[in-house]
């Protein structure tokens, strides 16, 4: 198993993105890897980071301003090639085809919930470990 995985988080909000960090500790199930995280608060941020390459899984704001994370979600979807998996935070559960649309891999509520968060990014982790 590798010895860290790297997630990026999107969100022009500091304190979403302490809350996903909170949320996951240093990793989010005993049997995916330790976590290290790279912060981006704009899109050109995160399609900087994507083109570089070495990123596990993508947690991106749906809340976020001017560019939403679902709307960027369905934009890498299109554009990266071997698009890592996607966790999309939604503002309320009512949104959830948006995130059917935006092809997230998957997709939870804010206020981040710990363990719904965790397990849903566990299962990422997992799914893309099974793909390598």
């Amino acid at each position: 198993m590798q010895s860290t995985a790297t997630v990026l988080v999107y969100s022009d909000n500091a304190g979403t993105r302490e809350q996903v960090r909170l949320a996951t500790g240093r990793r989010p199930a005993a049997d995916v890897p330790a976590v290290e995280f790279i912060e981006c608060a704009t899109l050109p941020a995160v399609l900087k980071q994507l083109d570089k390459g070495g990123i596990d899984v993508c947690v991106l704001d749906g809340e976020a301003v001017p560019a939403g994370g679902m709307g960027v979600c369905r934009q890498i979807k299109d554009e990266i090639f071997r698009c890592p998996p996607v966790l999309v935070l939604m503002g309320r559960p009512q949104d959830a085809w948006l995130a059917t649309w935006s092809r997230a891999d998957a997709a939870v509520t804010l206020p981040v919930e710990p363990v719904e968060f965790a397990d849903a990014l566990a299962g990422l982790l997992r799914k893309g470990r099974a793909a390598a």
